[in-house]
């Protein structure tokens, strides 16, 4: 194996979700995170999407917040710059009602993460900088006590 395709396989299993978290979490769930985390933003919004379908308070606030910011970065990856806006806004506000953490997911530091995406939005129509680098969805590992 070349060690393209070595360091390709090893980073993808680093952007999945852990044994843990794909015990405690929903398929699509977990599916959708690692689809985030591979920058594939439209294939991780249907997969969330699927399971949002299904649930009720808290959590479908929770899950449609990280739709429509998947959702926000598909437009973003298609030069779609007021859906980006748009849908990033709505998702960020979502996700900053829940708190730190839901369902094991590091919503703080995915807020943290966006932040500087909305601040990019507000200064870029002045003059252009740089764009931050792209978020990630991480996990918190809950140690058991014994």
């Amino acid at each position: 194996m070349l060690l393209c395709e070595q360091v390709t396989m090893a980073w993808s299993r680093a952007l999945k979700p852990t044994a843990t978290a794909q015990r405690t979490m929903e398929p699509g769930t977990v599916e959708g995170i690692h689809l985030f985390n591979t920058r594939e933003f439209f294939e991780a919004h249907e997969a969330l999407e699927a399971v949002w379908l299904k649930t009720k308070g808290d959590r479908k606030t929770f899950l449609h917040g990280l739709i429509q910011v998947a959702a926000a970065f598909h437009h973003h990856t298609h030069g779609n710059r007021a859906g980006f806006r748009s849908l990033l806004e709505k998702g960020c506000t979502k996700l900053e009602r829940l708190g730190a953490e839901t369902e094991g997911v590091d919503l703080a530091g995915l807020i943290l993460e966006l932040r500087p995406w909305r601040e990019h939005l507000d200064r870029s129509s002045q003059h252009a900088a740089p764009t931050p680098p792209l978020p990630r969805i991480k996990l918190i590992i809950k140690r058991s006590s014994d």
